[in-house]
């Protein structure tokens, strides 16, 4: 199994944020995890990251246990997790941000060589190398994001809504470069995401979670379907 989590418990104090969550997602997968505000889905990408401290279960990535190491040696091994709200350095330019997505590479010409992936599939941030990060609209701070996560040559990448706040145009096209990511590069791709219908459109398989648990998973063309999903998550449509 490339990654899973099984029996994963995380508090907040005393809050019980987490509860004994169990997820697999195998190689070259996009596997979505879906579910309302406040059910746990960027505390599972936390998790994982190493950004919050789990009390109990186990986080196994590629044959190796994960679960108590530091989040550098977790971007070490070739994790990389774009937070949710964006996070990127305002007062650096584009060039610099990206520069730091390859802070723990020695690698100059594999940098460039990204750094110019990433230009490619981003044009928008080659236009706007020199430019502050902070004055970037919301669209093109979320491709900078993930510019900067793919600068770290993940070979699995964690996306916390990468959705939100933004116009209908830009979701459409955040959600085409996440599906090329993944079919172009064999990016392996773990994604939490509100906006169901969008999610379970690109995505392989799919998890939902409420207060903390998992309450349901499959085939994301499946759960596209499942009455309760629909009636739950996608507006009754």
């Amino acid at each position: 199994m490339f990654f899973s989590m099984k029996d994963v418990n995380l508090y907040y104090g005393v809050i019980h944020a987490l509860k004994d969550i169990s997820i697999e997602v195998n190689e070259g997968e996009i596997v979505t995890l879906i579910g309302a505000n406040g059910a746990g889905k960027s505390s599972t990408l936390r998790a994982i990251s190493a950004l919050a401290k789990v009390s109990g279960g186990s986080i196994v990535y590629m044959d190796q246990d994960i679960t108590n190491l530091k989040a550098t040696e977790i971007v070490k091994r070739g994790i990389s997790h774009v937070p949710e709200g964006r996070r990127i350095f305002a007062d650096m330019s584009v060039y610099e941000n990206l520069q730091m997505g390859a802070f723990l590479r020695k690698d100059k010409g594999g940098i460039k060589e990204d750094l110019d992936m990433v230009y490619t599939r981003f044009p928008i941030l080659k236009d706007r190398s020199r430019q502050l990060g902070g004055t970037l609209s919301g669209g093109e701070q979320q491709m900078l994001t993930m510019g900067r996560a793919l600068m770290g040559r993940p070979k699995l990448l964690l996306l916390d809504e990468p959705s939100m706040g933004l116009s209908p145009i830009y979701v459409q096209e955040i959600f085409s470069i996440i599906k090329t990511i993944n079919e172009e590069s064999g990016t392996t791709i773990l994604l939490v995401e509100q906006n169901a219908n969008m999610a379970l459109k690109i995505a392989n398989r799919a998890y939902i979670i409420e207060t903390g648990s998992i309450v349901m998973q499959g085939p994301s063309e499946e759960l596209l379907h499942s009455e309760d999903v629909i009636n739950a998550y996608l507006g009754g449509e």
